[in-house]
Order: structure tokens, then C-alpha cells, then sequence
């Protein structure tokens, strides 16, 4: 599990904290308060920013829009009631397992 003091842990903490904020002061409350489809549409504008600056091969803002798309994930899960700790424990899980055999092992 992350650290308290790990800046992802911070921003999921942050976010939650500010689930219940005035939407007019914090751009987190804006987006939950829009509701989960609003909160998924974002996370995926901002996922094919970084897709764009990866294939442009600018590091700089690539490193910035992947930065934008792991707030907006879990800006979008918390929308959906999923915790930090909730994607880290299913990590945890797939750790040591093959990519391949992992993804076999999903129902079709």
C-alpha cells in the first residue's frame, strides 16, 4: 500500500477530502459533483493527451498529461466508490503473475 507521504496517496487523500468541497472553490469537487461519466470522460481526454505526446516523443509534456491522467483516474474512481487502496491490493495480487497468464485467467 502507499506510503502516506507517497504524493499518489496524497492526491487520493486530497480528493476524498474534497469530495464534499464547494465545486465553485476546487476543481475536484467540480468533477465528482458532475457526476462518474462526466469524472470518465475527462480521465479520458486526458488519457489520450498523453497518448498523443508519447507518440510526439515530447518528454516533458508527456510526463505532465501522465501526471494529469493518474489524477483523473482516480478522480474517476472515486466517483465509482474505488479506492486507492482497493487498486493497489488488486495489483498486489497480479504481482509475480505472468501479463499473459493474468489476462488469461479473466472471464470472457
Amino acid at each position: 500500500m502507499s506510503a502516506p507521504d507517497h504524493p499518489i496517496a496524497r492526491i487520493a487523500a486530497t480528493i476524498a477530502a474534497r469530495a464534499d468541497a464547494d465545486p465553485e472553490s476546487s476543481w475536484t469537487a467540480r468533477l465528482l459533483a458532475r457526476g462518474p461519466e462526466k469524472c470518465a470522460e475527462k480521465f479520458g481526454e486526458e488519457a489520450i493527451e498523453a497518448v498523443i505526446e508519447a507518440v510526439r516523443g515530447d518528454r516533458d509534456r508527456l510526463t505532465s498529461e501522465a501526471a494529469d491522467v493518474l489524477y483523473h483516474l482516480l478522480v474517476m474512481c472515486a466517483a465509482r466508490g474505488v479506492t486507492l487502496a482497493e487498486i493497489e491490493a488488486e495489483l498486489a495480487r497480479r504481482e509475480g503473475v505472468s501479463g499473459v497468464a493474468e489476462k488469461a485467467s479473466r472471464p470472457r
